[in-house]
């Protein structure tokens, strides 16, 4: 599941027009990587929300910003498996 969720988000953030040409699991996706605004890291909540029923707060957005690309993923897939166990 980790490839798919990987796929989206990198789907998601080049549908946003940020360059994914080199982007890997240990991309930032704050400063010094990606660099996302913070609408732009609620946008690719809310679409992974859609997808997965995954859902980030408003309070955590400032903790996810500090992951990587992967960090990111490995996330979701660990919300997505506990949301699928309850």
């Amino acid at each position: 599941m980790s490839a798919e969720v990987h796929q989206f988000v990198v789907e998601a953030l080049k549908n946003m027009n940020y360059d994914t040409a080199e982007v890997t699991g240990e991309t930032p996706l704050g400063p010094a990587g990606l660099d996302l605004e913070s609408l732009s890291l609620a946008e690719v909540a809310i679409q992974v929300e859609d997808t997965y029923g995954v859902k980030f707060e408003e309070d955590e957005m400032e903790s996810v910003a500090l992951l990587t690309v992967g960090g990111l993923v490995d996330e979701i897939v660990k919300r997505s498996s506990a949301a699928v166990a309850s």
